[in-house]
């Protein structure tokens, strides 16, 4: 006599508070409740959340570091009928945090994924930010190295869309430093800090004048941020290709001469070399 195979087990993606922990859906609750287990990016830090909501299921570590070897555990124990449920530290699991190698290994295995919707720091920040929201771009955290980060701003320097950056109290100077210097002291732009934790603020304004309230005042310098900057003013014609441009002559600079960078930049973009050689 045959024996049927068991019915898999569903992956839930699960989103979590992102400051304030009773942001926590009922949804939420329940599915990390009748789970067989909770596979979190930091199990201690996932523990003071579920302590906090009387959720007793096991919890495992699933993060960068291991989530090559973790993913194919996780997903036979899928198979085999275990319904697991993917959290991060905050927010909605793999967005900057952990967990595509798992919900694509799932999907391959024919392993149903399902979402539990809740924070998400990115669109939190953007729905306070008085900005354009019908249309921006995602970033995530810019390189850490002061190179790297500059040749990407100035990718995006073109950009009409808002965007949005995360970034860590470390470098926040330095990105908006950055940002000043590659977008304009005039792009108008939002910091959210602490979103939903007892200090949050928001400050808006031009890049510069965000620049300055943040290093008039070292409380502004603490915690997690958000920024969220508008997106480049849509210009035609001959401004059009100078931005363009520009922002070409920008990725050259570090690797040619300025003259060399200049001619083809503008052979490139079709902008006036005499005005991306000033520019330079």
């Amino acid at each position: 006599m045959s024996v049927d195979p068991p019915q898999a087990g569903t992956l839930w993606v699960v989103a979590t508070p992102i400051g304030n922990l009773e942001d926590l859906s009922p949804r939420a609750l329940s599915v990390l409740r009748t789970v067989a287990a909770i596979a979190a990016e930091d199990t201690r830090h996932a523990r003071t959340l579920l302590d906090r909501h009387n959720v007793a299921t096991p919890t495992l570590a699933y993060h960068d570091h291991n989530e090559r070897d973790q993913a194919p555990k996780l997903v036979e124990r899928l198979a085999g009928g275990d319904s697991l449920a993917l959290i991060s530290d905050a927010g909605t699991p793999l967005v900057s945090d952990p967990g595509y190698r798992l919900v694509a290994a799932a999907h391959a295995a024919g392993v149903r994924v399902s979402t539990v919707p809740g924070a998400c720091a990115a669109i939190a920040a953007l729905s306070i930010a008085g900005l354009p929201s019908e249309r921006f771009v995602f970033e995530g955290f810019l390189p850490s190295k002061a190179g790297a980060r500059r040749a990407r701003l100035a990718e995006l320097a073109g950009e009409s869309r808002t965007l949005v950056f995360y970034e860590a109290k470390h470098r926040i100077v330095e990105t908006l430093e950055d940002l000043v210097a590659g977008f304009g002291a005039t792009r108008p732009a939002a910091i959210a800090r602490e979103l939903t934790k007892l200090h949050e603020t928001v400050l808006s304004g031009t890049l510069a004048s965000l620049l300055a309230r943040v290093l008039a005042d070292a409380e502004q310098r603490l915690g997690e941020f958000v920024l969220v900057v508008g997106g480049a003013e849509v210009a035609d014609g001959e401004q059009s290709r100078l931005i363009e441009g520009r922002r070409v002559l920008a990725l050259l600079a570090g690797e040619l001469p300025p003259g060399r960078a200049a001619k083809l930049a503008a052979a490139i973009t079709g902008a006036p070399r005499n005005a991306l050689y000033d520019a330079g």
